[in-house]
């Protein structure tokens, strides 16, 4: 097998390996897609109901691009502490007066997440005017993936992983496995969707609420740490035929507890501003009958194609939880899961 076809054939591999598993890389992703259909209004919930599956599935979709596609992972985050301490409060909210203090390059190395959200809520307001099916689930799925993610703390700062703090691995405990442990405890009646106003200001408001939880993320973690020692922080499970050091259930419990229900609020406003934003873009493009769109034929969006030669550089936390991260001379690549670095 020559070393493109090789390439070719373990991208598809790691693929398979990433469908199959579960991470606010996919598990969490998944739910907060899947919840918010329910909370549409009447005129809403038929046509998403019908496509629920095809919305939970493809919430991971803009996780898969990364790798593929430039300029994509910059928009999952923000590192607004590289702009100074009072950055969530100064910075500039609408885009042009942020590349006008910053230039766009400052901007799309330290991440655009709540701009991008405000683009992709014009794309699928405009999607419900043409009255395209396809790109109105195509849209929906990827603009609840980016409002995740910027409800995410983690994804709110330099230090995304802790990797500058000592804590690395921290941002897939977060994100992936504290709602795999605990999420089926969670509370997601949450009550209807509603019309949003001012899309970019929510977006920036999601931004702020994730940040300002940072410090608990990072500090209880830390404290955490020195009473409980690696021998007891970390334990061994089997994912997908690996046997993986993970978080310790243990670890996780007592973590969880001291964020005092961090995680499912996260979750919660999630899931509300997703629908919110559904919603939104289906009045400001004139409330048109989605009944009527539901026996539309139209073919599926295709998945982004794999990556010719070496795979974009992404942060290391970010991606699918069974992801490779870098190939060797025979193309093959280390594995890295969400939850801990085995090599």
């Amino acid at each position: 097998m020559n070393r493109s076809l090789a390439f070719i054939s373990t991208w598809l591999l790691c693929s398979l390996i990433c469908s199959s598993a579960q991470s606010w890389g996919f598990y969490a992703h998944q739910r907060i897609n899947r919840y918010a259909v329910f909370l549409l209004p009447t005129e809403m919930i038929g046509f998403y109901k019908k496509h629920i599956q095809f919305i939970t599935e493809k919430a991971v979709n803009p996780d898969k691009r990364r790798y593929a596609v430039v300029g994509e992972a910059e928009r999952h985050y923000i590192d607004l502490d590289v702009y100074g301490d009072s950055a969530l409060y100064k910075m500039p909210r609408r885009w042009e007066d942020a590349v006008a203090r910053y230039t766009e390059d400052t901007l799309r190395t330290y991440g655009i997440v709540p701009w991008q959200i405000n683009r992709m809520k014009y794309q699928l307001t405009e999607a419900f005017r043409r009255r395209d099916a396809a790109e109105i689930l195509r849209l929906s799925a990827d603009l609840g993936h980016y409002i995740g993610d910027a409800n995410v703390p983690l994804h709110t700062t330099e230090n995304y992983n802790g990797q500058k703090t000592g804590q690395n691995g921290i941002h897939g405990f977060w994100e992936s496995r504290l709602p795999e442990l605990f999420a089926d405890q969670y509370n997601f009646f949450i009550g209807r969707a509603s019309y949003e106003a001012h899309p970019l200001m929510r977006a920036w408001q999601a931004v702020g609420e994730a940040h300002v939880a940072l410090d608990s993320v990072l500090g209880f973690e830390r404290e955490l740490t020195l009473r409980f020692g690696d021998d007891r922080k970390y334990s061994y499970e089997t994912r997908n035929g690996l046997n993986v050091r993970v978080y310790s259930k243990e670890f996780a419990a007592a973590y969880h507890q001291m964020l005092a229900g961090q995680v499912e609020r996260r979750m919660r406003a999630s899931i509300k501003m997703v629908a919110d934003f559904w919603f939104t873009c289906w009045v400001d493009a004139g409330q048109p009958d989605l009944n009527e769109l539901g026996r539309q034929t139209y073919v599926e969006p295709s998945e982004p194609e794999a990556p010719q030669g070496e795979p974009l550089p992404v942060r290391p936390h970010e991606g699918m939880p069974f992801g490779w991260r870098k190939f060797n001379a025979q193309g093959c690549c280390y594995w890295e899961t969400a939850w801990a670095n085995a090599r």
